[in-house]
């Protein structure tokens, strides 16, 4: 059926027609666009109206980075998001444990120490002492960490004299040479893969929450992580199926499939593009480092506050040419997690080797910066996947990690804009919030809610610029530029609806009570405030 939404004050990132005030749509794409009345005389036979009583609509809001799978896990597990404290964050575990049968898994995700304010992350003891009789395992937020308790390293065989997986550390103590309790990147492995999986229905029942949440943050694309959380790629490939193309849940998702995947999609005939306007297999992801929360992000020089500390290559050079090389025999691109300077210049090197794909290689985070680097990022067939909430949570803590002259040229997305380098915008919710207008906000203040210094203000995007990151540049990771991302003829019906107008706002700050009114997507409102 023939829809007419009118009477919207509609901003369509499309050069001919900047600003509508109704869209006409017809088999979930834009057919045409203009004035109310123009739309009702030559459209309005037979169509359905739906009256947007002037409110603001941008182009369908797309998220270039998340991790869905985890996001729903928090559905599943215990989330410790936004604890303040080591004390909080032990008394909830304990209560948690209360609740289990003895020897059960106690999983959690998303503490921060950060964070709190009564000193450091807990002890091996502290953890055995709240959580005694059942082996637990809790993520840190960056999902770079997590914590372990001595129960789930005796489940697990776990003694030191193991051999940990390359890129991966047991932290130790000093003086007993004993495990801290902290495992650090692939080292987890060695606990996770314990862990009892949940059954199909759990994780699909959590996925259509976790769906059904995003789009009612104004999300009406994702480009998203999560075969290594969803049972791999043929699993999650069918969760995704079923939810969205089965039961058209609406949620346009990009899936990004890790490298260990690649025997994977070649043996299931799968390829970046694969699939249709709802559901794609995306770019190849890999991590060439780690993060700053346990330092990590692999650096050229020294971290400021650890002299001698690099961080972590997941993978030497050898090892990257050939996760590349065997991307590139299926003729797919990388999605290479490159937080430090030293990360992104290893992948670089590597990839300055290898011909270019129809796709587009993209650089997830792109966070430490160097302005050879910069010129070496602006480049057509390159994308710089940038999530702009890091600095409301990462400031000031992340300055000590790098010092004065090292950050001037770190998260500094106006440099890269300015530099022709394309980026899109994106939460890597869970580890920031999926919502984005936090994102938004963060690129045009540069400060946490609430507060009133912004870190190098020089870096501010305009609320326009902002709104390109999670919009019409949210379209090229995918290739999608020409379908999607602007609202013009022939692209598809993807309209993001809001409580107030961002374009004419005084103080940013109103966008944190700005409220999505709707999400369409092909045409069809999928969440209604």
């Amino acid at each position: 059926m023939r829809k007419i939404y009118l009477n919207g004050n509609i901003y369509t990132f499309n050069s001919n027609k900047p600003r509508v005030r109704a869209v006409v749509v017809e088999k979930g794409r834009f057919v045409d666009m203009g004035s109310t009345e123009e739309m009702l005389l030559q459209w309005g036979r037979s169509a359905h109206t739906i009256d947007l009583e002037g409110k603001t609509a941008t182009p369908g809001l797309i998220d270039s980075h998340l991790h869905l799978s985890i996001i729903a896990g928090q559905f599943i597990h215990l989330d410790l998001t936004g604890i303040h404290s080591k004390r909080e964050m032990l008394k909830k575990l304990k209560e948690k444990a209360e609740q289990l049968e003895t020897g059960k898994w106690l999983v959690g995700s998303g503490w921060d120490d950060n964070l709190f304010t009564d000193g450091g992350i807990p002890t091996i003891s502290e953890l055995d002492h709240v959580v005694p009789a059942n082996p637990l395992f809790i993520g840190r937020v960056c999902q770079h960490a997590a914590l372990v308790n001595c129960k789930a390293l005796e489940v697990s065989g776990f003694h030191v004299g193991m051999t940990v997986p390359e890129g991966g550390t047991v932290v130790l103590d000093d003086s007993t040479k004993q495990p801290t309790g902290l495992l650090l990147e692939s080292a987890m492995d060695l606990i996770k893969e314990h862990i009892p999986s949940h059954s199909y229905d759990t994780w699909k029942e959590a996925m259509r929450k976790t769906i059904h949440f995003a789009i009612g943050k104004g999300l009406t694309s994702v480009h998203t992580n999560d075969p290594l959380y969803l049972g791999g790629l043929k699993q999650t490939w069918n969760i995704f199926d079923e939810l969205l193309n089965g039961e058209q849940l609406g949620l346009r998702s990009n899936l990004l499939i890790n490298h260990e995947f690649l025997p994977d999609l070649k043996e299931l005939g799968m390829y970046t593009g694969y699939g249709n306007d709802t559901l794609q297999i995306g770019a190849v992801k890999m991590f060439a480092d780690g993060a700053f929360g346990r330092r990590t992000a692999l650096l050229s020089e020294p971290y400021s506050d650890a002299p001698g500390q690099y961080g972590e290559a997941m993978y030497n050079q050898e090892q990257l040419s050939e996760i590349i090389r065997q991307t590139r025999d299926l003729d797919m691109p990388i999605a290479a997690h490159t937080i430090g300077d030293k990360a992104l210049e290893n992948v670089l090197d590597v990839l300055d080797q290898f011909p270019v794909t129809s796709y587009r290689d993209r650089f997830i985070h792109t966070q430490v910066l160097r302005e050879d680097l910069i010129s070496r990022l602006a480049h057509p067939n390159r994308i710089a996947d940038i999530q702009p909430r890091f600095v409301a949570s990462d400031f000031p803590w992340v300055e000590k990690r790098l010092g004065k002259d090292r950050i001037k040229l770190s998260y500094a997305w106006k440099s890269l804009i300015d530099s022709g380098v394309i980026c899109a915008g994106g939460s890597d919710a869970p580890v920031e919030p999926v919502d984005p207008l936090l994102g938004i906000h963060a690129a045009l203040t540069r400060k946490k809610p609430g507060q009133t210094h912004s870190f190098y203000p020089e870096q501010k995007l305009s609320m326009r610029e902002a709104f390109r990151l999670f919009t019409e540049l949210g379209a090229y990771p995918t290739n999608e530029e020409t379908v999607k991302g602007t609202i013009a003829r022939g692209k598809l019906a993807d309209m993001t609806v809001f409580s107030t107008n961002p374009f004419t706002m005084e103080d940013a700050d109103e966008l944190l009570t700005t409220e999505i009114e709707m999400t369409i997507i092909g045409g069809e409102i999928k969440y209604r405030k």
